[in-house]
C-alpha cells in the first residue's frame, strides 16, 4: 500500500468552515467560466457554461438550505458571490455567441433615395 503524500507539518490548512466552502465554490466557478487560468500563459481557458450553470445552481441551493442560520459576513458572502457568477456567466455567454456567430457583412442600401415633400415623415396629403 502507498504512502499518501504528507504536507510539511508548518503548511496551515485553511479553517473548515462556511466561508471556506463557499470561496472555494466561487473561485471553482470561475475557473469553469474560464476567468481564471492557472496553466501555461498561452493556454486557452475554454469556458464550460453547462457546469458553471451547475455550479451556480448548487451555491444558490446552499443558499436557500442555509438562510436564517448565516452570520451577516456569511449572508453577504454568498449573496454577493452568487450575483457576481450571475452577472459575469452572461458575458461569458454573450461572449461565446459573439464568437460563434459569423460575422455581419454590411449590407449597403442601393435603392433609390426617395425624397417625399413632408421631408419622409411618409405622412399623406389628400
Amino acid at each position: 500500500m502507498a504512502e499518501s503524500p504528507k504536507l510539511p507539518p508548518d503548511y496551515p490548512l485553511p479553517p473548515a468552515n462556511f466561508t471556506f466552502l463557499v470561496e472555494s465554490m466561487l473561485m471553482q466557478t470561475q475557473m469553469q467560466l474560464g476567468l481564471l487560468n492557472f496553466g501555461e500563459a498561452n493556454e486557452d481557458n475554454e469556458p464550460n457554461l453547462p457546469l458553471a450553470s451547475h455550479s451556480i445552481d448548487m451555491l444558490a441551493m446552499l443558499q436557500e438550505k442555509t438562510r436564517g442560520n448565516l452570520t451577516t459576513e456569511e449572508q453577504r458572502l454568498i449573496e454577493n458571490g452568487l450575483t457576481e457568477l450571475r452577472f459575469r456567466f452572461v458575458q461569458v455567454a454573450d461572449e461565446l455567441k459573439k464568437k460563434a456567430a459569423p460575422p455581419a457583412a454590411e449590407k449597403k442600401d442601393d435603392r433609390p433615395l426617395i425624397i417625399t415633400p413632408d421631408g419622409g415623415k411618409g405622412s399623406k396629403t389628400i
